[in-house]
């Protein structure tokens, strides 16, 4: 549990690094690289993150989810390395395409094996494990005000692909073989987008991945574009960059306690209670605010918005059996995937045309309410 939490945490400083390091990439009197270009950059990256995330349940079948999780955190760390020494735009945005292939087959294949030993309680378990997504995304954030504007956005990069070197030997050291080692090559054709696109499951897996698509648009949309959201709406670098690690603070304590109701009063009940309230609570962003109320909103937006996503994981890990979880998992992250490409894309987008507040939060508003109604769709899984 602690290696899996920890292979998410990187994929918790993936979420942010780009959105914390946009306004000085874009700004300043010799910009790296204009608005435009960077929208691509996290476009391409979601991209990688996409393909790295539908391959999951064909390598974990073939090759096992130990190799898949050794190769995927070896191969984000060397690249976003690689994004340090980024010469220019296109540079960056080919090393974080990369990046993103490894990390995108990462994360479900982490939900996936602690799922397995979760004996019933998925919610629980998945949402915990989480909560490393936001523990990444508010060390991001820390580390931005740390390392901004010296050493600088390149120190970022290291600072985050270090720490992927390190567990890269501890899971090459710790993490015990599992059973889908054993399994013959013939196993991912009948354990994966077959059987998943079957009569009897197409329904329920394309609402999943429906869900996921909308709430990949709010997690990446808000995590890449808040600061400058907020830098629009008035506020300056460093209070757009405190929303944000706000946001994602909100984010950890939202997964202790979401997981954990969804395990009480069944997590298609809770996706569908947490989108909707998401959906109110981003709306209500578009007012201008206090400080005294705005800080609480934000952290509140985030303890909901975000652990409605996980929810979703949670679900689909709960309603697919042991040897479909991880293609399942796959599929709702890669799926959801896109929608994180297009949640840079309309934030940037609406940034582009000076309107980025108040019509951003009336966008993912909508967004969240859509999330909701293709919850509705799923079919109950068993509490506990």
């Amino acid at each position: 549990m602690l290696l899996c939490w920890i292979a998410v945490v990187l994929d918790g400083f993936d979420l942010v690094v780009l959105g914390a390091l946009i306004p000085p990439l874009t700004g300043g009197a010799s910009p790296f690289m204009s608005t435009a270009e960077a929208t691509a950059v996290s476009t391409l990256s979601l991209v990688g993150m996409t393909l790295g995330a539908i391959s999951t349940g064909t390598l974990t079948a073939r090759l096992g989810r130990r190799r898949v999780m050794l190769a995927t955190v070896f191969s984000f760390s060397l690249f976003t390395l690689a994004c340090a020494f980024a010469q220019s735009w296109i540079s960056l945005a080919a090393f974080r395409f990369l990046a993103g292939m490894g990390l995108g087959a990462c994360l479900p294949t982490a939900m996936s094996l602690v799922t397995s030993a979760a004996k019933g309680r998925s919610g629980a378990a998945t949402t915990t494990l989480m909560t490393g997504y936001h523990v990444g995304a508010v060390s991001t954030a820390l580390l931005a005000l740390i390392f901004l504007p010296e050493p600088g956005w390149r120190a970022m990069f290291v600072a985050g692909a270090v720490p992927g070197f390190v567990l890269t030997l501890a899971l090459y050291l710790w993490l015990p073989q599992d059973s889908l080692l054993h399994e013959g090559p013939k196993a991912a054709p009948r354990t994966g987008a077959a059987e998943l696109l079957s009569p009897a499951r197409r329904v329920q897996t394309l609402a999943i991945c429906v869900t996921s698509f909308m709430g990949l648009i709010l997690v990446y949309g808000l995590n890449t574009w808040l600061p400058q959201l907020m830098i629009s709406a008035g506020y300056d670098l460093a209070g757009g960059l405190w929303l944000l690690l706000l946001m994602n603070a909100g984010a950890i304590v939202g997964l202790l306690v979401s997981g954990r109701i969804g395990d009480r009063i069944g997590l298609k009940a809770a996706t569908v209670l947490w989108f909707a309230l998401g959906g109110l609570l981003l709306a209500s962003l578009s007012v201008k605010m206090a400080p005294w109320l705005l800080n609480p909103v934000v952290f509140l937006t985030g303890s909901i918005v975000f652990s409605a996503q996980v929810l979703v994981y949670a679900y689909t890990a709960a309603a697919h059996p042991d040897g479909l979880r991880a293609a399942a998992l796959g599929w709702a992250a890669g799926i959801g995937r896109i929608g994180a490409i297009m949640g840079p894309l309309i934030g940037g987008t609406l940034v582009t045309f000076g309107i980025g507040h108040p019509w951003g939060f009336y966008v993912f508003a909508a967004v969240g309410a859509l999330a909701a109604t293709a919850a509705l769709l799923w079919r109950p899984a068993p509490k506990g």
